[in-house]
C-alpha cells in the first residue's frame, strides 16, 4: 500500500513538471495535474493537501540548493571541487525548464511554502559558506558577496535564457555561451581560493 502511495506521489510530482513545460505555470490546476498523472484529483488533496503542496513537493525534489550534498571537499583540489560544483549548478538550472518557470514565479511570491524553501536554501548556503571560508583568500564578507553574485547570476541567467538570447554579449541560449560563463566563474574561483 505504501509503495502505491509513493508511486502515485511520484506520478503527481512528475505531472506538475510536465504541465509547466507544456502549458506554463499559470495554467496549472489540481484537475489538470490529476489528469496528466492519470489519477483521481482527491489524491492530490490526500497526499499534498493542495496545489501549493504539490508545487512545494516538486520544488523540494528538484531545487539545486535543497538537494546538493554539502560534504567536506577534498582539500587537495578545492578549486576543482568548486569549479565542478558551479558547473553542476549551471547544468541543473538549465536542464529543468519547469523549475526555471517556478523560480520566476517564486520571485513575486510570499506564500508560506516559498518562504520555507527560501529559508532552507539560505541554511544550506550558509553551511556551504562556512565550509568554504577556510579555503578562501578573501575575508568572509567578501566571499559571501562574490558567491552570492555567482549564484544569483547563474539563477537569473538560467531563468532568462528561455526568453532572451543575449546577455552582455554572451549567447545564453547556447552551450558555448554557458561555457564562457563557467570559465568566468573558474577565474573567480582561482582568484578567491588558496
Amino acid at each position: 500500500m505504501e509503495r502505491d502511495r509513493d508511486m502515485t506521489e511520484e506520478k503527481l510530482i512528475k505531472a506538475v513538471g510536465e504541465l509547466i513545460v507544456k502549458e506554463g505555470f499559470e495554467s496549472l490546476g489540481v484537475r489538470k495535474v490529476a489528469e496528466q498523472a492519470g489519477v483521481n484529483k482527491t489524491l492530490i488533496y490526500r497526499y499534498f493537501k493542495s496545489l501549493d503542496g504539490i508545487i512545494y513537493a516538486y520544488m523540494k525534489k528538484h531545487d539545486f540548493w535543497l538537494n546538493t550534498p554539502l560534504k567536506q571537499p577534498d582539500v587537495s583540489d578545492i578549486k576543482g571541487y568548486l569549479k565542478t560544483f558551479y558547473r553542476r549548478e549551471i547544468a541543473e538550472y538549465r536542464d529543468n525548464i519547469a523549475l526555471k518557470r517556478l523560480k520566476r514565479w517564486e520571485l513575486s511570491s510570499d506564500k508560506d511554502f516559498v518562504v520555507e524553501i527560501r529559508a532552507q536554501r539560505e541554511k544550506n548556503g550558509v553551511q556551504f559558506m562556512e565550509m568554504m571560508s577556510g579555503f578562501s583568500k578573501v575575508d568572509k564578507e567578501q566571499l559571501q558577496a562574490i558567491t552570492a553574485l555567482m549564484d544569483a547570476g547563474i539563477a537569473y541567467l538560467a531563468m532568462l535564457e528561455e526568453n532572451c538570447q543575449m546577455y552582455n554579449g554572451i549567447d545564453i541560449q547556447s552551450d558555448d555561451g554557458w561555457k564562457q560563463i563557467a570559465k568566468g566563474i573558474d577565474s573567480l574561483i582561482d582568484i578567491i581560493t588558496k
